[in-house]
């Protein structure tokens, strides 16, 4: 009971980190960049500290693909919505990974497969202009950079000992990378509202760094298969919270696009059962 709860207020952080840029970037509270910039520091501040201030060797690569993540994340929510946004960016890592693990050799059975297709052929559906899901197919094209770029972290962090002090160097090394991305906007950084500040910080110090350490705390006592269907939950608490809480439309062309999404995920992200 205690460890369902744990991760479902694990899979409510990293929903809310939609919501949270959403509000704050489509809000015109903050600007992308400086919010993501603000994000990394925040996160790589926390996840800093619960690593008791020793974060493990770092590495230029993860902390590449962590920044593509967070930069192409914010810059896309200027115009998704926050659960449209959450789905591209689950699918796309989900194939990512796939994709990453067939290159690498790993055998890949064909249900995985036909999920990878379906998810792929709901997301093209969900990009159809008669859902009403997506403005434009630029912010769409920034989530799945976005989704890329968590997917190789994600491979780049399976091998890891101590996933903590390795999110902590890799946060770290971030935020310079980040921080290089805002260089051409100069001192043009807009006009940052305190609760854009807030927000930022929020998702970076909460919904991303308190997150992602109590994510790695209790991920040995789930197991594949229950780490898999919780984190299913997290495009569906986004939609959900976005529909509620920021009034966002969902017609249901999307509603039926985002279903044949999440089946196909499932079926590539659920492990299979042993032999017996």
């Amino acid at each position: 009971m205690r460890l369902g709860l744990l991760a479902a207020l694990v899979m409510s952080a990293f929903a809310a980190n939609s919501l949270l840029n959403r509000a704050a970037v489509g809000g015109g509270l903050i600007e992308a960049l400086p919010f993501s910039l603000l994000r990394v520091a925040a996160g790589a501040l926390v996840l800093g500290l619960l690593a008791r201030g020793r974060p493990g060797p770092g590495n230029l690569m993860p902390a590449l693909w962590l920044a593509t993540y967070l930069i192409g994340f914010s810059l896309a929510y200027q115009e998704l919505d926050s659960g449209v946004g959450a789905l591209l960016l689950f699918a796309t890592v989900q194939v990512t990974m796939l994709a990453g693990a067939r290159l690498g050799g790993e055998p890949l059975p064909p249900r995985r497969l036909v999920g990878a297709a379906l998810a792929l052929t709901g997301l093209g559906a969900l990009l159809l202009p008669g859902t009403g899901a997506v403005p434009a197919l630029g912010p769409a094209l920034l989530m799945a950079v976005a989704g890329i770029g968590w997917g190789l972290y994600s491979l780049a962090g399976r091998t890891a000992h101590d996933p903590l002090r390795a999110s902590a160097a890799n946060f770290l090394l971030a935020t310079p990378l980040v921080a290089l991305a805002t260089l051409p906007l100069g001192l043009d950084l807009g006009r940052p509202t305190m609760a854009g500040i807030a927000l930022a910080l929020i998702s970076g110090a909460v919904t991303s760094g308190l997150a992602y350490a109590l994510w790695y705390a209790i991920l040995p006592h789930l197991g594949a298969a229950r780490a898999a269907v919780a984190q299913l939950s997290v495009p569906v608490l986004a939609i959900a919270a976005g529909a509620i809480l920021l009034a966002e439309p969902l017609t249901l062309p999307a509603a039926l696009a985002a279903a044949v999404v999440l089946i196909g995920v499932a079926l590539a992200s659920l492990p299979s059962r042993p032999a017996r």
